[in-house]
């Protein structure tokens, strides 16, 4: 099974552009046999089947790393996941991009807890789970991201305290979601959306880039 995960892992990495370590490829791997090692316990994730796993988590997350190297022009920097939930993107980002630091918050203390504990079992130096509501994080972050948490006005409203005053929101939605960029507030503006091609996966998907709007 592993073998078949591994080739298709590999196979949508070359798709995306992605250029990962072998040691990257095995982390991502045992990232996915943690998801499901907990989620017999936990059910961090209602998709349950490891071929499907791979495509709507682990690829769906994947595509959004080279526009996040693109955005943060490859330095040092921090990022913060909202209602990661199993750390996606989260602990892809990790995986993906040792030069970030990745903090996931979720306010379900065993999520938080499988993120601590896929943090030590990757050996990711550079990954925290935070049991936590994000409306009471400081930061500052240098980006603030999410994949299907909330609507935009809810997710910019209560993350705003924690990203820095030059950070960026990068939202994960499925199609470009117009009424919620219509319903933003004011001080935030949309400033690019970017269509992803998700490997295996038929369906619309986009990072939606906000921040906040010039004074």
């Amino acid at each position: 099974m592993r073998a078949a995960l591994e080739s298709g892992l590999r196979a949508g990495l070359n798709q995306l552009g992605l250029a990962l370590a072998g040691a990257q490829v095995a982390q991502l791997l045992d990232y996915l046999d943690l998801i499901q090692k907990w989620n017999k316990v936990y059910n961090l994730t209602a998709v349950r089947d490891p071929a499907e796993m791979l495509t709507h988590h682990l690829l769906d997350s994947l595509a959004a790393v080279n526009p996040l190297i693109r955005q943060t022009a490859g330095k040092t920097a921090s990022l913060l996941d909202v209602g990661s939930g199993a750390g996606l993107p989260g602990v892809v980002i990790a995986i993906c991009c040792p030069e970030i630091q990745v903090d996931c918050v979720d306010a379900v203390a065993k999520k938080a807890a499988f993120i601590q504990q896929a943090a030590v079992t990757l050996k990711l130096p550079n990954l925290r789970g935070l049991h936590a509501r994000v409306e009471s994080l400081g930061g500052p972050y240098d980006v603030v991201c999410s994949r299907a948490f909330a609507s935009l006005p809810d997710f910019v409203n209560w993350s705003s305290g924690a990203l820095a005053e030059q950070g960026v929101w990068l939202a994960m939605k499925g199609k470009q979601p117009d009424e919620e960029v219509a319903a933003l507030p004011p001080g935030v503006e949309m400033f690019h959306v970017e269509q992803l091609e998700v490997p295996g996966l038929a369906a619309e998907r986009c990072i939606v880039w906000l921040k906040r709007a010039a004074r």
